[in-house]
């Protein structure tokens, strides 16, 4: 994936390429493509997982995506395996290319908050659910205005994605 993003943004440094390579190669991507792919119905999971939806989990299905990458690459070897992950991971790439190339939604954020001379952005954090099923909610408050919930799996998934919100509302306005 690392070359793959090298030779489609050759003028990226390499503080650009790596925070876009975590925004290609990350569990919520892969699950999109595990869950895409069906992945959650092949699976082999305990009754406790079958109950609780083990199988649209995110942490579940992005294993389970690269260990379909790994078994691909012991049949078939490297060439094909880059082949047809560069084929699944096509969305992926174009969604991280779209979202700012190489920035995540904190450092995205960040850098317009600074670029304006306000102070850091702040994240309010909450959760709800079972402790095995938790749900987070983060909002970025920026400037004293609090923009929408971003939710996740994690806290820093949930900030992630409210810093995104934030980051694309005060784009439009600017």
């Amino acid at each position: 994936m690392t070359e793959a993003l090298y030779e489609r943004f050759p003028d990226l440094d390499e503080s650009r390429l790596s925070p876009l390579r975590s925004g290609v190669v990350n569990m919520r991507a892969l699950a999109i493509i595990g869950r895409d792919l069906g992945l959650g119905t092949a699976l082999r999971i305990g009754k406790g997982e079958v109950v609780t939806g083990g199988r649209d989990k995110n942490s579940i299905l992005a294993d389970a995506f690269e260990a379909l990458v790994g078994a691909i690459y012991l049949d078939h070897g490297f060439s094909k395996t880059k082949e047809v992950l560069l084929r699944l991971m096509s969305n992926a790439i174009e969604e991280a290319a779209s979202r700012g190339a190489g920035l995540d939604g904190k450092t995205a954020l960040q850098e317009i908050v600074a670029a304006n001379g306000w102070p850091s952005p702040e994240y309010q954090i909450s959760e709800s659910g079972p402790d095995h099923d938790k749900d987070f909610i983060a909002v970025a408050v920026v400037n004293g205005i609090t923009y929408q919930e971003g939710h996740g799996k994690s806290k820093r998934e949930a900030e992630q994605v409210a810093a995104r919100l934030a980051y694309e509302e005060i784009s439009k306005k600017l």
